[in-house]
């Protein structure tokens, strides 16, 4: 309970004032200016969670994230290895609705839900994992691909238990999480992403908890092996630079009627006047001086592939 407690500091709207002292910028430095790419993009998320209604709680960092992955701008990287995945179902606690999003939390005591490989030096754990999504299906994703947003996407939050001793202080340091992004687009039915939506209506307010067990969330993940990968920073309060993000090249499809259940949740507990969990998401940031890898080679930019030029001895004489 106590390390539940703690996560939830990190990831609520009021963390503990340690944290905060620890993040906090000068009333006097300007907001970090946000990259937005399209039209839609400067149109959504008008009215500000109270999450970010103090800008001052911004860090002025370097390494902010989400991003918008640039495909030509990329560098494939051969070093890059494929992610290894394991996941044990059994350590799947419970669906709890903590006022921005609904985070599936896992029991993380000893190396039994883990990934290791791609652009990881050890093994890092499963803490939990959560969406963000859009009012409507136009947005709701975090990172942009070219600037094309997704209705929703996936983050399967990890620490590195090699060299913290517990999430709270991984969260804070260069290398302590490892978090994984999937895209979800608009398509048919995703069967097992549907015993989690089956579950939402008992976790609707704010602050509210429901047991889930035995669920492996590896079934969320695209075929695709594909990723890119960059240095970069929660997206929530303390926004800490701490994060090796992981961002699959192939989304995963889910149909309307699934992601209209995810609108249905509240940010706000029972008893207040109802605020739809919608646009739960940061707006895009400057990529700055970092580099994205990719894991893949460039022969499909924009998903058109480059044409092959004859050979000599194809050509005409």
């Amino acid at each position: 309970m106590v390390m539940m407690s703690h996560l939830r500091a990190i990831l609520q709207a009021s963390p503990c004032k340690t944290l905060w002292r620890r993040f906090q910028t000068p009333r006097s430095t300007p907001a970090r200016p946000c990259s937005l790419y399209t039209c839609t993009y400067k149109s959504r998320n008008r009215v500000l969670h109270p999450l970010w209604e103090k800008v001052d709680l911004v860090p002025a960092g370097e390494r902010q994230s989400p991003i918008n992955i640039r495909w030509r701008d990329s560098v494939y990287d051969p070093g890059l290895q494929p992610l290894t995945i394991s996941y044990d179902p059994t350590t799947c606690l419970h669906v709890w609705n903590n006022g921005y999003s609904f985070l599936v939390e896992f029991e993380d005591s000893a190396d039994k839900s883990v990934i290791e490989g791609g652009p990881l030096e050890h093994n890092y754990r499963l803490k939990q994992f959560h969406f963000h999504w859009g009012a409507i299906d136009a947005w709701g994703s975090e990172h942009t691909v070219d600037s094309k947003c997704y209705p929703a996407e996936l983050h399967l939050v990890h620490w590195n238990a090699v060299k913290f001793e517990n999430f709270e202080d991984a969260a804070l340091e260069e290398n302590g999480l490892a978090v994984i992004g999937v895209f979800l687009k608009l398509g048919k039915h995703h069967k097992e992403l549907q015993k989690l939506v089956n579950i939402l209506p008992s976790i609707k307010h704010k602050d509210t908890l429901a047991e889930f067990g035995s669920f492996d969330p590896s079934c969320l993940m695209p075929t695709c092996p594909d990723y890119w990968t960059y240095s970069g920073s929660l997206t929530t309060p303390p926004l800490s630079e701490s994060v090796t993000w992981i961002i699959k090249k192939q989304p995963v499809e889910v149909d309307h009627d699934q992601l209209e259940q995810f609108r249905t949740l509240l940010f706000t507990s029972e008893g207040e006047k109802e605020k739809r969990m919608v646009d739960n998401f940061r707006p895009l940031q400057p990529l700055m001086n970092r580099t994205v890898r990719s894991s893949f080679r460039h022969d499909y930019v924009l998903n058109i592939q480059v044409k092959p030029k004859p050979s000599t001895s194809q050509a005409t004489p």
